[in-house]
C-alpha cells in the first residue's frame, strides 16, 4: 500500500515509539481467502500507517476459520465437534489494538462480524492480573465499506460492543467508504473513487493515529488504573470508596 504524500509526511515526522505495540485487524468479509475483499482495501491504508511506525500488524479473516456458534470460550466443551476460536482468541488477547472491519449488508454489519462479537463476548468475564475484566488496557476501532447506507449504524454497534467488553475507544475510532446507493462499483473496483476519497482517507488516517496514540498512553501507564473496577474485589465484598454494609 502506497501512502499519500501527507500520510507519509506524518509518519516521517512522528517522534513517538510505537514499535512495542501490536494490532490485529479482523476482516469480517464473507469471502474466504484469497478472494478479493473490498474491505481489505480500507484495511491496507491503516495497516500501512501502523507498519510505517513500527507497529506489528496481523490481518485475519474469521471466515477462514472453523468457528462454532455460542458464547463460551471453547464450544467443543458444549458439544461442538470443532472450534477454532481459542486460536483466534489468543491473537486477540496478544494485541494492544483490535480493529473490527465489515462490509454492509441490509444496513447492518456482516453476519461474520456479529459472530465475532459474540465470540469476543465469551471471554469478557475473564479477569486480568489486576482483577479487572480481561479486555481492559486494549483499544478498539472499526472500518466499514459498502454501497448502501448504514456505515454509522454499523460503527455505533461495533464500537459500543467493544467498549462494553472492556476496550477503550479513542476519538474518531471509525472510518468508512460508501459507494453510490444501489448496484455499482465497490471500493476497489475501477472507477469507484474509493481509494481517492479524501474524506475516507482522512478519517482512516485519524482513526489509525488515535488508536496508536491511545494504545501508547495506556501501555505507558501500565493499563487502566485498577481502582473501582476490579471484579475480583467486588465479588469479595469490596465497595471501594463506599462503606461495606457488613461493618456498619
Amino acid at each position: 500500500m502506497t501512502l499519500s504524500d501527507k500520510q507519509q509526511q506524518q509518519c516521517d515526522e512522528n517522534q513517538t515509539d510505537f514499535s512495542d505495540l501490536s494490532a490485529l485487524f479482523l476482516n469480517c468479509t464473507l469471502k474466504k481467502s484469497p478472494q478479493l475483499s473490498h474491505t481489505q482495501g480500507l484495511i491496507d491504508i491503516s495497516q500501512a500507517i501502523m507498519e510505517a511506525n513500527g507497529v506489528s500488524v496481523e490481518v485475519l479473516r474469521p471466515v477462514d476459520f472453523d468457528l462454532a456458534f455460542g458464547v463460551y470460550p471453547d464450544m467443543t466443551e458444549q458439544g461442538w465437534d470443532t472450534d477454532e476460536w481459542p486460536q483466534l482468541s489468543e491473537k486477540v488477547m496478544a494485541a494492544e489494538i483490535l480493529v473490527l472491519t465489515t462490509p454492509i449488508w441490509l444496513g447492518e454489519k456482516s453476519s461474520v462480524c456479529t459472530h465475532v462479537v459474540e465470540r469476543l463476548y465469551s471471554s469478557s468475564g475473564n479477569l486480568n492480573d489486576a482483577g479487572q475484566y480481561a479486555y481492559y488496557g486494549r483499544v478498539g476501532g472499526c472500518l466499514v465499506t459498502g454501497n448502501e447506507d448504514g456505515a454509522k449504524h454499523c460503527a455505533m454497534n461495533i464500537l459500543y460492543s467493544l467498549q462494553h467488553l472492556g476496550y477503550v475507544i479513542p476519538p474518531q475510532a471509525d472510518a468508512a467508504w460508501l459507494g453510490e446507493a444501489g448496484p455499482g462499483p465497490s471500493y476497489l473496483d475501477e472507477g469507484s473513487g474509493g481509494p481517492e476519497n479524501d474524506f475516507t482517507n482522512r478519517n482512516t488516517t485519524f482513526m489509525t493515529w488515535n488508536l496508536m496514540h491511545l494504545a501508547r498512553m495506556i501501555k505507558d501507564a501500565g493499563g487502566i488504573p485498577a481502582h473501582g473496577n476490579q471484579r475480583s474485589q467486588w465479588d469479595a465484598g469490596c465497595r471501594f470508596d463506599h462503606p461495606n454494609p457488613m461493618y456498619r
